[in-house]
């Protein structure tokens, strides 16, 4: 789907009166307006480093970005809206997003180890072939997450210290990681 379809889906599980599984938990469907606005926020006030501009004008060939999420993902809320701003800058890269839990379930083939974690960036060139993958967050967050994870602390404590990792680094690692995956 386009982003703008992917907004839309978004947004209509937030309106929805009797919201769809797993959004009719109270818990999923309150983290999902959180990522909504986190989105939001990135995509109107969110800058791009001035490498990034540079790298995605030099882009000559087509490329196909294809990235697999979930509204429900915190991640994505703050990786999604800088890969879908970067696209932007040039009309030879186009973005198509697919949802993790449903068909054709395009995740199995990006698994991070075991683990079907998003969001996932797949960098295809104009013959279809995969150029390049990212995700599912900044190395250092990645860092952070594994500590907490290897310390048990409970999902609160992980989504608190995860939201003020990106908070502080304003996608500027994720940038940073992209910037020699553009070039390929």
């Amino acid at each position: 789907m386009e982003f703008s379809n992917y907004l839309k889906y978004f947004e209509e599980i937030l309106l929805l009166p009797e919201p769809l599984p797993p959004y009719d938990n109270p818990a999923y469907l309150d983290y999902t307006r959180l990522n909504w606005s986190r989105m939001n926020r990135w995509l109107k006030h969110g800058v791009l480093l001035p490498e990034v501009e540079e790298a995605m004008a030099a882009i000559k060939e087509p490329r196909h970005w294809i990235i697999i999420t979930e509204p429900w993902c915190g991640d994505a809320a703050h990786s999604v809206p800088f890969i879908e701003r970067m696209a932007a800058l040039n009309p030879l890269v186009t973005t198509s997003y697919e949802l993790r839990d449903s068909p054709p379930f395009l995740i199995e083939k990006y698994l991070t180890g075991t683990s079907k974690s998003i969001p996932k960036l797949i960098i295809r060139n104009a013959a279809g072939e995969d150029l390049a993958t990212w995700g599912p967050r900044p190395a250092d967050c990645q860092v952070l997450y594994q500590q907490l994870i290897d310390e048990k602390a409970d999902f609160e404590t992980v989504k608190t210290a995860l939201q003020q990792w990106y908070n502080k680094d304003h996608g500027r690692q994720q940038q940073q990681e992209l910037l020699p995956l553009i070039s390929l």
